[in-house]
């Protein structure tokens, strides 16, 4: 760690104030150097008091979606996290991880970025990514699975979200199928997942899981075209969100999604989807990728593979898969 980092640490485990010389003596720092690396994480949002004769204590820290912010609230994981890159501006997320990942970045790289400026979700439609009130991440994951094994990943991700909201919000969003959650019949996260898989062998290479929430715009902070359908935490809870601390949690959450996809145990996870998936008992529409006219179906359940079932006009029950159809309700986003 940097010296600015060390100080962080320790001004981080005193709740009173920390003297310059103590500092100083525990990490064979000068007195000079000490006030240098105070006064640079002022810039970066630190509220840290000094007083003559006490030192110095931090009162607040910023909600930047930094590394050290991260691993203050992240706990012990297996893959998830174990390497963590963090930018004030990409592209995409999504991007960003595939490079590192054609350089032979390690299985559970992360990718975090506080806005995007080419943010995508499926289908290649635009996420809005403004800087600062959104939590955009990638995780870059090498299963040893063949690719016909993975449609659950993205349904995995979904109750990931769900389950990182509910913890630190106390809040559960719905899921509307097969990978958005959502609050209040709008739009709260997106999530897209690609892969890249081996020329000759179709062997996958590497997967990247990218997830954008929502956390604390106002309906004017979004463009019109998706003001009536998308929503943010600070307009569902009416308070602010803790981005570091959430994005803590998201990454605990899919650590253990990916366990269970690993191991093959994903009865816990099909249950909460099928407990969280909105369109269940709904009529919905089941609109062609490749143009043409949809038709309208009953969504009546979620089978082991996260492919929606739905019962025709006809009365017959089918399968459907998030790569053939795209879903919408009736009467708006989410019903």
């Amino acid at each position: 760690m940097s010296s600015r980092e060390d100080i962080l640490a320790l001004l981080r485990q005193e709740e009173g104030f920390l003297s310059g010389q103590e500092l100083s003596r525990h990490l064979k720092l000068t007195r000079a150097a000490v006030w240098k690396a105070v006064d640079a994480l002022r810039r970066e949002g630190y509220k840290i008091e000094a007083r003559t004769g006490l030192g110095y204590r931090l009162s607040a820290v910023p909600d930047a979606l930094t590394e050290a912010e991260i691993r203050n609230f992240l706990g012990k994981t297996t893959v998830v996290g174990r390497e963590l890159f963090c930018f004030d501006k990409l592209d995409s997320t999504n991007n960003r991880a595939k490079t590192l990942a054609q350089s032979g970045a390690p299985e559970g790289t992360v990718v975090i970025a506080d806005s995007q400026t080419a943010g995508r979700g499926r289908m290649d439609r635009s996420f809005q990514s403004p800087k600062g009130q959104g939590i955009y991440l990638s995780v870059l994951l090498r299963p040893r699975m063949a690719p016909d094994c993975l449609p659950p990943v993205t349904a995995l991700a979904g109750v990931a979200v769900c389950a990182a909201v509910e913890r630190l919000c106390g809040i559960r969003p719905g899921l509307k199928w097969p990978n958005d959650p959502v609050l209040n019949g709008r739009k709260l996260c997106g999530i897209l997942t690609e892969a890249s898989l081996e020329a000759e062998s179709g062997r996958l290479q590497s997967m990247v899981v990218g997830i954008g929430i929502n956390v604390s715009q106002e309906p004017e902070d979004f463009s019109l075209e998706v003001r009536e359908i998308a929503t943010s935490l600070l307009q569902a809870l009416g308070r602010p969100v803790s981005r570091p601390q959430l994005a803590a949690a998201l990454l605990e959450e899919l650590d253990g999604a990916y366990a269970a996809l690993l191991s093959g145990n994903l009865a816990v996870y099909l249950e909460a989807y099928r407990r969280d998936c909105v369109n269940l008992g709904k009529t919905v529409q089941l609109l062609p990728f490749g143009g043409g006219s949809g038709e309208t179906a009953q969504a009546v359940d979620i089978d082991e593979e996260f492919s929606l079932i739905v019962r025709g006009s006809d009365g017959r029950k089918r399968t459907v898969r998030s790569g053939e159809v795209s879903v919408r309700g009736l009467w708006g986003y989410s019903e």
